[in-house]
């Protein structure tokens, strides 16, 4: 299992994927419009950069909910791509 700070973990977790701090005491998700919290108070709202969450571990991980995702995860990462190597085009100019 692979644990991760914040920073890492918002750069690795992909469409569909859940990612918990240990005991699961903090879920999220990341669909495509965005990282939202799974379960506990704040479920369903997009996830807040605070102070507190920068000294949490992660570990990500996939679930019975990652499939129904699969299909916009190939589609966002094909877009995000395309957007990075127009962007490092543009900038060759």
């Amino acid at each position: 299992m692979d644990w991760y700070t914040l920073g890492n973990m918002i750069t690795r977790i992909r469409i569909g994927q859940k990612a918990s701090t240990p005991g699961f005491s903090r879920t999220v998700i990341r669909r495509p419009d965005g990282l939202f919290w799974v379960g506990g108070i704040w479920s369903g709202q997009v996830v807040q950069l605070r102070d507190f969450l920068f000294s949490d571990i992660w570990t990500i991980y996939d679930d019975e909910e990652t499939e129904q995702w699969l299909e916009f995860r190939t589609k966002v990462e094909q877009k995000e791509r395309e957007m990075i190597e127009n962007q490092f085009e543009d900038l060759r100019n």
